[in-house]
């Protein structure tokens, strides 16, 4: 039999509906919540560290009376207190007389590559050498314009230094050290050394500002403001307190620079029925 529904039943109906619905927009709606996580701790899964130290005797530790590489074993044992680091490997490639030229083909053979490849961070201390070439080249006639002239070309090398190691290794950190002035016994009467390292370290710290992963960190001021004897009794290369007080500066301006940041955990977006 077929079912007819009047007005009356109709109308019933429908009101009936409306007040379903009304009852259901009253209900709590599900909400979205955001949670914000903390950080994962540097020191949930420390790591270890590679690091190839290239460059001139400062890297090689002339003037260090224990042997064992000048800065670096006091900045290996300051790296390691940090919460992210278990341990760090050093790779000691310092070559006493080391200027940009020879430093940029030791860079591509076939020694240091897979180091260059495999490293974290690379510290390189150099350009102190392609100033005393200056001088010696100069020595009887030496004017401010050949240091200028000669600058140029450091500042060119560098940009080849930069490029052949992110060649090899695009992820690495770069830090460069600069220079500092120890030659006012040797050549006191070259009144603006002081003017001429600034400006190479000047120079320096133009070609480390086109990479983001470099950096420079100056120690000039650390022989500067000091009344401590701080040079080897060549009066040229740190002493066993220089070297420390090196590592020491590095270790403060690179901080978090030498151990990769931690990826913060993301805001999760969750759904939660109340």
């Amino acid at each position: 039999m077929k079912k007819i529904f009047t007005p009356l039943i109709l109308s019933s109906f429908l009101l009936a509906s409306c007040s379903e619905t009304n009852h259901l927009s009253q209900l709590p709606a599900k909400k979205t919540v955001v949670q914000a996580y903390a950080p994962i701790p540097a020191d949930f899964a420390p790591r270890n560290l590679t690091v190839l130290s290239a460059g001139d005797s400062l890297t090689q530790g002339v003037g260090d009376s224990t042997n064992k590489g000048g800065y670096l074993p006091y900045l290996e044992t300051m790296l390691e207190k940090e919460k992210g680091i278990n341990e760090v490997d050093f790779y000691n490639y310092g070559v006493k007389g080391n200027r940009t030229t020879q430093l940029l083909k030791r860079l591509k053979s076939q020694e240091m590559q897979p180091i260059v490849q495999k490293a974290d961070l690379i510290i390189l201390t150099i350009g102190g050498n392609d100033i005393m070439k200056v001088v010696r080249d100069h020595f009887s006639d030496l004017k401010l314009a050949d240091f200028m002239t000669e600058k140029e070309v450091y500042q060119h090398r560098l940009t080849e230094i930069m490029q052949t190691i992110l060649s090899e290794n695009p992820d690495a950190s770069i830090v460069l050290v600069g220079m500092y002035n120890p030659f006012s016994k040797w050549f006191s009467h070259i009144k603006e050394m002081d003017e001429i390292v600034s400006l190479w370290n000047k120079a320096a710290q133009t070609v480390v500002a086109n990479y983001p992963n470099a950096y420079f960190v100056g120690i000039d001021d650390v022989f500067l403001k000091t009344n401590d004897d701080l040079l080897y009794t060549d009066h040229f290369h740190p002493n066993n307190k220089g070297y420390k007080l090196i590592a020491k500066k590095l270790s403060e301006a690179l901080g978090d620079r030498v151990i990769p940041d931690l990826e913060k955990k993301p805001l999760v977006v969750s759904t939660e029925e109340n």
